[in-house]
């Protein structure tokens, strides 16, 4: 990267099953690609990589799941390696913008607080996947555990043969606990997180995480209002 090109920005969304995020990362992305001047690279958690999206697929068969929350962290974090030093990083260097569909939060989240995984090994498999890489805004989309999953079923009943994957066919209690995890970790890294209502229709969580993002960062939507806190920030 040149001495006089803007360092990269990354940005991951969060949040439980249903609320929104491949949406609303391709709505940021379009926003952010009007502005022009920056490459916008979007991608996802697991996947990004040829070599990472052989593990989502695995992972959201339930091939790990016998095998228990250690073993999913496992791939979880085998494929991190490979997406952060193939597609992440080398982004990011060329001063790119990037929006990841779920990062290291998600692990946390439901390995670690919905899996029952102790946090210190969680912790200690971030330091060997990340490196001290760490998102700039993390963008956590919010809503009710129960509605969350009413959604992705019918999405998928929609658009796929398969039915649920493997999370979305847990328990309700495992997308309660899911939920009340997000809101931890945004409640202990209010810097980083901002929680958004994902209840509303489309339009106004767009607005929301504009609203969010023009308050983290102005420079990336110069001409957007970032006063209200309409996102309510943790």
């Amino acid at each position: 990267m040149s001495s006089d090109a803007p360092r990269g920005v990354f940005i991951t969304f969060e949040g439980g099953e249903g609320a929104g995020k491949s949406t609303q990362i391709a709505r940021l992305a379009a926003t952010l690609r009007a502005q022009g001047g920056r490459e916008v690279v979007t991608t996802r958690e697991p996947g990004g990589t040829k070599r990472a999206e052989g593990f989502r697929e695995a992972l959201l068969r339930g091939v790990a799941k016998p095998f228990g929350p250690f073993a999913e962290a496992l791939m979880f974090a085998a494929a991190r390696i490979d997406h952060v030093d193939g597609l992440i990083r080398p982004a990011l260097a060329r001063g790119a913008i990037v929006l990841c569909d779920r990062f290291a939060d998600s692990t946390r989240a439901y390995q670690g607080a919905a899996g029952g995984l102790d946090p210190a090994l969680i912790a200690s498999l971030e330091r060997v996947t990340l490196e001290g890489l760490r998102p700039d805004l993390t963008l956590i989309l919010d809503l009710p555990a129960e509605g969350g999953l009413a959604r992705a079923r019918r999405r998928g009943g929609e658009g796929q043969e398969e039915g649920p994957d493997r999370f979305e066919a847990e328990a309700l209690s495992f997308h309660e606990r899911l939920r009340a995890a997000f809101l931890a970790i945004a409640e202990a890294e209010p810097a980083r997180c901002r929680v958004i209502d994902a209840q509303p229709g489309p339009d106004a969580v767009e607005a929301a995480i504009r609203t969010a993002v023009a308050a983290h960062r102005p420079d990336l939507l110069p001409g957007e209002p970032a006063s209200g806190d309409r996102d309510h920030a943790a």
